[in-house]
């Protein structure tokens, strides 16, 4: 047998072991899953049972049951339950999101927020809530953005645009004789995320002082004016867009092992790196249209559940439990222990003490 036939049969048994949702079916990944899951369930329920009218986990199960609970079934379901609801679905799609992007990057660092996809995407909102002719019902909408676009339609495909016009912009920079490095494609992408702050502060000095006002806190990424109305649009674009990274999970398994090994098990490389560009863009402007832009949980998920699950590649589903388990617990810190500081300032402090611990890691393993 020759030493090709064997290196390409241990490649496609390699392959068939890699799951749809990059999570084996071992002992050790379904055990941290099934404890992933168990811990954004028990710490919604803390959620949905600590504030001004402190509730038991018996109360806040009894509340969400019984329709004759009274007030705290108002508290529970009308006040608390959007906002826990949209820090898990938020977290799970950002920690998915930066799954894909350092997968196609191969870079611990390709994430949506470093290398200025989440910003542009908040670029794209922004234009729209100030020069779209939106700003009024902005101002009014106490900072949701939602709220400003009856539904959050016009704020969602404005995000939507800035998002991808980003990530084409910077996908075509870092490339070089037709293929895209990680290395400049995370350099110009933090070149990037500087002239699009730049562009959004321009944006704020030029809008009336109420739109300033709100756009500016709704840019430190807050969960706080999240209601119903916000969140039955934003689920409704996750539910679109989840079955769409399902069905592109298999392709980008196969492009992790390699653009050429990918093309030879059939995987129609460019075709199958646009769509995972285009859901991976989208899953982080659904999240910024929403809440504004909520930074490095999309970087640190895929990374922390790589190195609980143990497994080849980063796994799509455990990067989305762990990004839904860090957004609850930050938005928790936020609101318990900050009196009401925005979600995105906890997250950028978190994030920041991460990298700097990534940074050292791989300094010392140089060394």
């Amino acid at each position: 047998m020759s030493a090709t036939t064997t290196s390409t049969r241990t490649t496609t048994a390699a392959v068939r072991r890699l799951p749809v949702l990059g999570l084996p079916l071992r002992r050790r990944p379904l055990l941290v899953g099934a404890l992933l899951v168990a811990a954004c369930l028990a710490l919604a329920v803390v959620a949905l049972g600590t504030g001004d009218y402190p509730l038991t986990p018996l109360q806040v199960v009894q509340a969400a049951l019984d329709p004759s609970a009274g007030f705290a079934r108002t508290v529970v379901l009308e006040w608390r339950l959007p906002r826990v609801l949209a820090a898990l679905a938020f977290g799970a799609a950002l920690g998915a999101s930066g799954a894909v992007f350092q997968s196609l990057t191969r870079n611990p660092l390709g994430s949506p927020d470093v290398i200025g996809f989440s910003t542009g995407a908040y670029t794209g909102a922004l234009l729209v809530l100030t020069v779209g002719g939106v700003s009024t019902a902005f101002a009014s909408a106490t900072g949701s953005a939602t709220g400003a676009t009856g539904g959050g339609a016009a704020t969602t495909a404005g995000a939507l645009a800035g998002g991808l016009l980003t990530a084409l912009a910077v996908y075509a920079l870092a490339r070089v004789r037709g293929a895209v490095q990680s290395y400049r494609l995370v350099v110009v992408g933090i070149a990037a995320t500087a002239v699009l702050h730049a562009a959004n502060t321009y944006l704020l000095l030029r809008a009336r002082t109420e739109v300033a006002m709100a756009g500016a806190v709704w840019g430190a990424g807050s969960l706080s004016t999240t209601g119903w109305g916000d969140l039955t649009w934003a689920l409704g674009a996750l539910v679109v867009l989840v079955p769409a990274l399902v069905l592109l999970a298999p392709a980008l398994r196969q492009l992790e092992l390699g653009d050429d090994a990918a093309s030879a098990h059939g995987v129609r490389v460019e075709r199958a790196r646009l769509a995972l560009v285009v859901v991976g863009v989208a899953l982080v402007s659904v999240v910024t249209a929403s809440s504004g832009p909520i930074a490095f949980v999309a970087l640190a998920a895929p990374q922390v559940a790589r190195l609980l699950l143990r497994g080849p590649g980063l796994s799509l589903l455990g990067s989305a439990l762990v990004g839904a388990l860090l957004l609850v617990s930050a938005d928790q810190v936020s609101q318990r222990l900050l009196q009401g500081v925005p979600v995105g300032v906890v997250t950028v402090v978190g994030g920041g003490a991460y990298l700097l611990v990534l940074l050292l890691v791989r300094a010392r393993r140089t060394a």
